[in-house]
């Protein structure tokens, strides 16, 4: 037994060691737990808690959530071609990926180091004294509304993900067992996950700040979570949905009478934001390089506008959102490729502010509207689902539409939320919820109405993305999804 240990302790930091030594790329390499050494109490004081907290919401300048979500929300759809010439996104673009693909090998690093920030607090937060315990249980609530969030991305990336909940801080011989499995945690099932999740909410739920507060988490971000969440678990609770889109417009949330001001970054904060980040310039936490990677004419932008997409804006004369979501160059670029030709050359339009300021949206009303409507429609009020698109679709000055069966209802939803939300990262996510993606995608088109090549590479095992090989190589539990 004490050489077992002992054996598990060397491998421990052995792999430790061959993690510092080779750590230096940031942004490629995250550690699934760090080493601090200071095991008494790693949050000192009330100082040090805020600035713990500010770390998490710190994150949300990071690549994965004001770049690669976009990518992976849009670019594996019909709404945008990967652009750019990065050929890790093509690989993602075309259903091709391979488990060293360096995207999901980053994003895999950048979740964990998020739930690393968020188990740092909510495992420490308790030994500070000098914290009044209202902001105590607020920070405890954001903290954990973050861990949910980050969670309910992974499960929907890659399935089951490890639960790691514990920010270990230090190795002794009565933890070194809890630091081993939380160091090399194996995958638990997409149920676990959703349990942890629900867990989650539940704690950040009780006293998480107002929600006007809109660059921060807040209630109705809460909500619109519990919202996401009870629509996608494998079997839907489509009563929570409705009972939680309800709860989010109780916090007086509206739709914005112009659609445009949404993104045109004189409305931050507006009353339709439930919740975003607040791009602050390049200084602040949250320096919103982002918008330069999708918008200019400096270089080819990635996540460029499919024709399909703006054929859809055509087809139903969606003049207000074309114009808010897609916008073709007034010059001439130098680059051409087999979707645009170069002197009508288009780039996604929502993040427009290239210079640190812009603001992107964690959640916002219209997508709790058509949630809503998604979960009228799945318990039968094809009417009530209706009357929610339509009040959509009147702010962009669309007639309204009318369902004559369920699945009429939904079909309708599911485009409404399509021209409603490119470019804001929840398309693939809605087609795998709808169960469409292989439907859908598998009939994308080029500019010439033929259908594109890779469009049949979409099977049913890459709706997950693999395992990054590099994290399976420095952790033998971790087991690799079917077809990679």
């Amino acid at each position: 037994m004490k050489k077992n240990i002992l054996n598990k302790k060397n491998i421990f930091l052995l792999g430790m060691l061959l993690f510092f030594s080779s750590c230096d790329d940031y942004l490629d390499t995250e550690p699934i737990v760090e080493i601090i050494t200071e095991p008494e109490q790693p949050i000192k004081n009330a100082s040090e808690a805020e600035r713990a907290m500010s770390a998490i919401y710190s994150q949300l300048g990071g690549e994965f959530w004001q770049f690669d979500q976009f990518i992976i929300g849009d670019a594996q759809t019909d709404v945008a071609y990967a652009g750019a010439d990065n050929v890790q996104v093509f690989q993602i673009d075309e259903y091709r990926m391979v488990a060293t693909n360096t995207i999901s090998n980053r994003d895999w690093g950048y979740i964990t180091d998020m739930l690393f920030r968020c188990n740092f607090v909510l495992n420490y937060i308790d030994d500070v004294q000098d914290l009044n315990s209202q902001r105590k249980e607020e920070i405890r609530s954001e903290a954990s509304f973050f861990r949910a969030l980050t969670f309910f991305k992974a499960v929907q990336i890659w399935g089951d993900f490890p639960i790691i909940t514990k920010a270990i801080t230090s190795v002794n011989q009565n933890n070194f067992e809890e630091v081993y499995e939380q160091t090399y945690p194996s995958r638990k099932t997409q149920e676990e996950v959703y349990e942890q999740i629900f867990a989650d909410l539940q704690v950040a739920i009780k006293s998480i700040p107002a929600s006007n507060q809109k660059f921060k988490a807040n209630k109705a971000a809460v909500y619109s979570l519990m919202a996401k969440v009870n629509a996608t678990i494998p079997s839907p609770d489509w009563n929570q949905v409705i009972q939680n889109c309800d709860n989010v417009t109780a916090e007086g949330l509206t739709l914005l009478p112009v659609y445009d001001h949404l993104f045109d970054g004189n409305h931050e904060g507006n009353a339709e934001s439930i919740m975003e980040a607040n791009g602050d310039g390049w200084s602040s936490p949250i320096g919103a390089w982002g918008a330069s990677m999708f918008y200019g004419t400096d270089w080819k932008k990635f996540n460029t506008p499919s024709n399909a997409l703006v054929a859809d804006y055509d087809a139903a004369k969606d003049e207000v959102r074309k114009k808010s979501t897609v916008l073709f160059s007034a010059n001439t670029v130098p680059w051409s490729d087999n979707f645009w030709p170069s002197n009508k050359y288009p780039f996604a339009n929502k993040m427009r502010k290239t210079d640190g300021t812009q603001n992107y949206y964690i959640y916002r009303y219209s997508d709790i509207l058509l949630l809503k409507a998604e979960a009228l429609a799945q318990t039968g009020d094809t009417a009530g689902a209706m009357a929610l698109v339509n009040r959509v679709r009147e702010r962009v000055q669309l007639a309204p539409l009318t369902a004559v069966s369920k699945e009429d209802a939904l079909s309708i939803i599911l485009h409404e939320r399509k021209l409603e939300l490119a470019f804001e990262g929840e398309y693939w996510f809605d087609l795998k919820r709808y169960g469409k993606s292989i439907e859908i995608l598998s009939q994308q088109k080029d500019g010439n109405g033929n259908i594109l090549p890779y469009a049949k590479n979409l099977t049913a095992s890459k709706l997950l993305w693999p395992v990054p090989q590099e994290k399976i190589d420095a952790n033998k539990n971790l087991v690799q999804n079917t077809g990679y």
